[in-house]
């Protein structure tokens, strides 16, 4: 069910983006004469529609990839490559639509950055250039540790929701500065509320409940990627929200379809093993660390007897990206994903 209101949440943000984008290159091609790159008034009608089309829609499907779920299984690094090359589409477009403003603006000896709408504007940029930048160095790059990322992480996704926050701040305040100039005679004055008005408002409007969707999925703890330690009933939706039990003898009573565990998915050479079938009272192997430090921290524990022994069948596998399974003390399997970057 909860996959069910997750793909249904995207399919809107898809038609909501599209409307967005499509709805200021309307605004700009019918009411403000079209589109050039020439400095002239057509050159800066490319600012509004790179900005939304970057800051706000290719932003948010960029900040939205790790809440596939597709991407809560299997290796991290391929989806941190598209997250960072989606921010950074975003990224190029934000800074071609600033050159066409500021190019305008130059053309026409008009001033620069004297408005709140071009302070919060440039304020965002800057904080996306930061934040892109901290994210390639700190979580793409191999050199940084992981202690130094989990310290930065909570960080990263404050930032990128603040960021978001901000584009969409600009982007109402740019629509409504935009009109304000282009509305300015007693006939059709913004106040009078002429048929332009009306729909660059509606525009903003769709912005606004764009951003609202991509904000409530950001921050919706059932829709994010699975961490270590992670409750069981977190991973049903991986399976397309088939109950998990955790004690195997209260669900036998209440004829639940029982997995002792929560399903691990790991690659051994290329190939899939399923685990945690077997609901034997053998020992169990508990691993844990990175690759280089599995075979010195795994242990069998003598007083906590739980399902299905490992015994480290995956210690080969670890430098593919395997999923290395990780059993607590207290007789849960949880989900830790290796990651070699």
């Amino acid at each position: 069910m909860a996959v069910g209101w997750f793909y249904l949440s995207v399919m809107v943000l898809c038609s909501l983006g599209s409307m967005c984008i499509l709805s200021t290159i309307y605004w700009m091609r019918y009411w403000q004469g079209g589109f050039a790159w020439d400095g002239t008034m057509l050159m800066f009608n490319w600012h509004p529609v790179l900005m939304v089309t970057g800051m706000v829609v290719v932003y948010s499907a960029a900040s939205l990839v790790y809440r596939l779920p597709q991407s809560w299984v299997g290796p991290k690094l391929p989806w941190k490559f598209g997250h960072a090359a989606m921010h950074l589409l975003a990224f190029i477009l934000t800074v071609l639509g600033l050159h066409a403003v500021f190019d305008f603006h130059n053309q026409r000896k008009i001033p620069n950055l004297y408005s709140l709408h071009s302070w919060l504007g440039i304020t965002t940029v800057f904080l996306f250039a930061c934040q892109w930048s901290l994210g390639f160095a700190v979580f793409l790059l191999p050199w940084a540790s992981v202690q130094l990322r989990s310290l930065l992480k909570p960080i990263h996704v404050f930032f990128g929701a603040s960021i978001l926050s901000l584009a969409i701040a600009s982007v109402i305040s740019g629509i409504n500065e935009k009109l304000f100039f282009s509305l300015k005679n007693g006939t059709n004055s913004y106040s009078s509320l002429p048929s332009e008005a009306v729909f660059a408002n509606c525009s903003g409007m769709l912005v606004v409940v764009f951003g609202l969707l991509v904000l409530y999925i950001l921050l919706a703890s059932s829709w994010k990627r699975p961490e270590l330690g992670m409750q069981a009933e977190r991973q049903a939706l991986l399976h397309g929200g088939e109950d998990v039990v955790e004690n195997p003898e209260s669900a036998d009573d209440l004829g639940i379809k029982c997995n002792p565990y929560p399903h691990l998915d790991m690659r051994l050479g290329g190939n899939t093993v399923r685990r945690w079938k077997d609901r034997g009272e053998r020992q169990s192997c508990f691993c844990r660390g990175e690759a280089e430090e599995l075979a010195a921290r795994c242990c069998f524990p003598s007083l906590h007897s739980v399902s299905t022994c490992v015994v480290c069948a995956l210690l080969a596998a670890a430098t593919t990206g395997a999923w290395i399974p990780a059993l607590p003390y207290d007789g849960r399997a949880v989900r830790q994903p290796y990651e070699p970057w």
